[in-house]
């Protein structure tokens, strides 16, 4: 008996009407078994209603689509009365980094300290100066008003651009990020 059944069931997986024969016997007892456990609805959740809730829609014939845009310039960097313009402090700032030749790190690191916040300080602190891109500062920083507190000072360097993230905490300006574009 068990040669039998061996021989037949050799034969059935050779041809493929055998295995397709099998495949449909498996997906059978499968949705057979599917059935037996199922809760006795027929609605599947593929094809439930959609509840009918509320919908977003938009009234063409109204102008205000909520979007509000102001059309006027970022504010001016403000700066309290004795302290640094934020070009001065760029400047000072771009001057200390492009210095990195011939210096240790700790003397590199303490020339950009004076006119960074305490988390760009705390980045920089263990930066090697070998590993900064430029040896020259070429030009005076172009200011860009970000908002109230907040300018990025482009400073063209000999080989290429430093952008300085610059804040205002208490209206000193400080550098808080430090960019580099190549040419």
């Amino acid at each position: 008996m068990p040669r039998l059944l061996e021989r037949s069931l050799t034969g059935l997986f050779r041809s493929r009407w055998g295995v397709a024969l099998v495949i449909a016997v498996l997906v059978l007892a499968i949705v057979g078994v599917g059935r037996i456990f199922s809760d006795g609805s027929t609605a599947s959740p593929l094809t439930e209603r959609v509840s009918t809730g509320p919908t977003a829609t938009v009234d063409p014939s109204h102008d205000d689509d909520g979007v509000i845009v102001n059309d006027e310039p970022p504010p001016e960097p403000t700066t309290s009365p004795g302290s640094a313009e934020p070009e001065a402090v760029a400047y000072a700032f771009a001057a200390a980094w492009v210095d990195h030749k011939n210096v240790s790190a700790k003397t590199w690191h303490n020339g950009l300290v004076p006119n960074a916040t305490e988390d760009l300080a705390d980045e920089l602190n263990g930066v090697d100066p070998a590993d900064v891109p430029a040896d020259r500062v070429l030009g005076r920083p172009q200011l860009v008003p970000i908002g109230d507190g907040l300018v990025n000072a482009v400073v063209t360097v000999d080989s290429g651009k430093l952008t300085l993230r610059m804040v205002a905490p208490q209206g000193r300006w400080l550098v808080d990020g430090v960019d580099w574009d190549g040419p």
